[in-house]
């Protein structure tokens, strides 16, 4: 009878002991899940800070993938203060994409210390230049518009390269012919992306500098910043400037394009 209980009393114990342990281990699993970082979705992905918005990894029509929503990315718009302030004093309004976000605050310092003029922004990441387009003309129609103008977008028009011409055409329309309106032209090659899909963005940004360069010819007040021959002129190709095939490195990068921006509107 002894020898029973103590049997049973053994077996009672194990089976605690085993339930404790399950227990145990379940609490440590699901703590690891809580805390293992999430993984991006395929359907879903983008770069810090994004230039192109989410953006699905099919190559879509243009082989660069489609563009995904970007109204909700980080963006940097002057208030309605600031941008009477740089039109009082002649200074200079910028629409740009993600990459103007990055580097805004040092390009405002470097105009200011040249040339003692303000800078109004609104840069959006993700935004295509249709939507910079739409906000020109929206602060023409709320504010009017200062002699110079820098457009400062088209990277996230790869992912439909025959939609950009018209948003120039239109930008020019709304500067009118006495405005200068000074275009960054383009280089995307993501490098995080698969060989083709670079190669595809690469492409892309030919074609829209190519219809940049032939809005140039029919518009005498259009003038060129040249990012991309800028970094193909370098010995080392663009892989010091650009942190990830599209955003300027710091400080070297944005120092460098920040520069091309300030010596183009110097020259006007």
């Amino acid at each position: 009878m002894r020898h029973r209980e103590a049997l049973r009393e053994g077996f009672l114990d194990s089976s605690i002991a085993i339930v404790v342990t399950l227990g145990i281990l379940a609490v440590t699993g699901g703590l690891l899940v809580l805390l293992e970082p999430a993984r991006p979705s395929v359907t879903s992905m983008s770069s810090t800070p994004p230039s192109t918005g989410a953006r699905s990894i099919d190559p879509g029509a243009f082989g660069s993938g489609t563009l995904g929503p970007w109204q909700d990315l980080l963006k940097h718009i002057s208030s309605d203060d600031e941008i009477q302030d740089a039109l009082a004093f002649n200074g200079v309004f910028m629409f740009g994409d993600s990459i103007a976000v990055q580097d805004r605050a040092a390009l405002e310092t470097l105009l200011r210390n040249r040339t003692g003029e303000a800078l109004a922004v609104h840069d959006w990441s993700g935004q295509p230049t249709s939507a910079a387009v739409d906000a020109l003309a929206d602060w023409e129609r709320r504010f009017g518009l200062p002699s110079r103008i820098v457009m400062a977008v088209g990277s996230n028009d790869i992912f439909d390269p025959p939609a950009f011409a018209a948003q120039v055409e239109r930008a020019l329309q709304i500067a009118g012919p006495t405005r200068t309106v000074f275009w960054v032209n383009v280089y995307v090659g993501r490098v995080r992306q698969p060989a083709e899909i670079r190669a595809a963005d690469e492409s892309n940004s030919a074609w829209i500098n190519q219809q940049l360069e032939q809005a140039a010819v029919r518009h005498p007040n259009l003038r060129i910043i040249r990012w991309a021959e800028f970094l193909a002129g370098q010995p080392g190709g663009p892989a010091s400037y650009l942190r990830d095939g599209i955003h300027t490195s710091h400080p070297v990068g944005t120092n460098a394009r920040n520069e091309l921006i300030l010596q183009a509107i110097l020259d006007r």
